[in-house]
């Protein structure tokens, strides 16, 4: 896809490979990348830019599939402009580049607690677009404003009811770019916050493959069924036991294995492809269907389009 690019303070690079800008390392190239120097260099760019050509903002690639064949249009990849981490009070203020991990720790030296952060991979715009969220805890449970740019080029402030925050999901408007985000944490003793931290990470590498090339949960874990039949939202049913249940622990297609530590981890255990990936956790779903009529949804989110000579 080619097309005009207006004029920047930050970088454009053409047809840049996207593989090694994500946990997997798998996927093709964007058609162009774009690193903006600030917020008016962003706003100024989607104002000037074609309105047909596709935008993808992209985090830091913790939770997500580039298909073999790359993304069409604009991918937009925020960095140091958009990292800033400031404290007053109860507030934290962040930009949507910091670390969800920087956050966390920021705010505990500060006696505040948004120590959920700790352990979830990735950024604050992400955290932010999937209301992310552990141990009980979620983004919208703290979240208080998002700063966004739109495709158009207008920044604006949105509260957070404005999303309609639910487990794993967000009603951001098409095309806008998370910028940076507030929120309203919970105080607490900074000693005791950082024990907690501590915690949580010796749980977290107990039980899931962190040394291994994942992209974190694959699936989100099924709804449960209220007394009444209908699907509430508890989710106390996990995604790994059902695929435990479906016999997929360790199935691999290619490169790519459900691995055996934590088998709601998809992973890339060498030279694995996009498809191999992808195709496994369709696999997945299928058998898990099959075995107990239980739908998987990806968590994980697939982008792009695939390798020419596929199917």
């Amino acid at each position: 896809m080619t097309f005009d690019l207006p004029p920047v303070r930050g970088s454009l690079t053409r047809d840049r490979d996207l593989a090694s800008l994500t946990w997997m390392r798998v996927g093709g190239p964007a058609d162009v990348l774009f690193q903006p120097a600030d917020a008016d260099d962003l706003a100024d760019f989607l104002a000037a830019l074609d309105p047909a050509v596709p935008v993808f903002p992209m985090g830091v690639g913790s939770n997500l599939i580039v298909r073999d064949g790359g993304i069409r249009g604009v991918v937009i990849r925020l960095g140091r402009g958009f990292n800033g981490i400031d404290i007053d009070g109860a507030t934290v203020r962040a930009g949507a580049a910091a670390l969800d991990a920087h956050v966390a720790r920021k705010a505990a030296e500060a006696g505040l607690n948004l120590t959920f952060l700790r352990t979830i991979p990735g950024s604050i715009g992400g955290a932010v677009r999937m209301n992310a969220g552990c141990y009980g805890d979620y983004v919208a449970d703290v979240l208080r404003e998002v700063d966004v740019i739109t495709r158009q080029g207008q920044r604006l402030t949105l509260a957070a009811e404005a999303l309609n925050l639910r487990y794993r999901q967000s009603d951001l408007p098409d095309g806008a770019v998370v910028i940076g985000a507030v929120f309203d944490a919970p105080e607490g003793d900074p000693a005791e916050l950082a024990a907690r931290m501590d915690d949580q990470l010796a749980k977290r590498d107990a039980t899931q493959p962190t040394k291994d090339r994942t992209a974190g949960s694959t699936f989100r874990n099924p709804a449960g069924f209220s007394s009444t039949g209908k699907a509430d939202d508890t989710h106390e049913l996990k995604a790994w036991k059902v695929i435990d249940d479906a016999g997929m622990r360790g199935a691999t297609r290619g490169g790519a294995v459900m691995n055996t530590k934590h088998s709601n981890f998809l992973t890339n255990a060498g030279g694995a492809t996009a498809a191999d990936l992808e195709g496994l956790g369709e696999d997945v779903r299928k058998k898990v269907y099959d075995s107990s009529g239980i739908t998987l949804e990806w968590e994980i989110m697939r982008v792009g389009e695939p390798a020419p000579e596929a199917d």
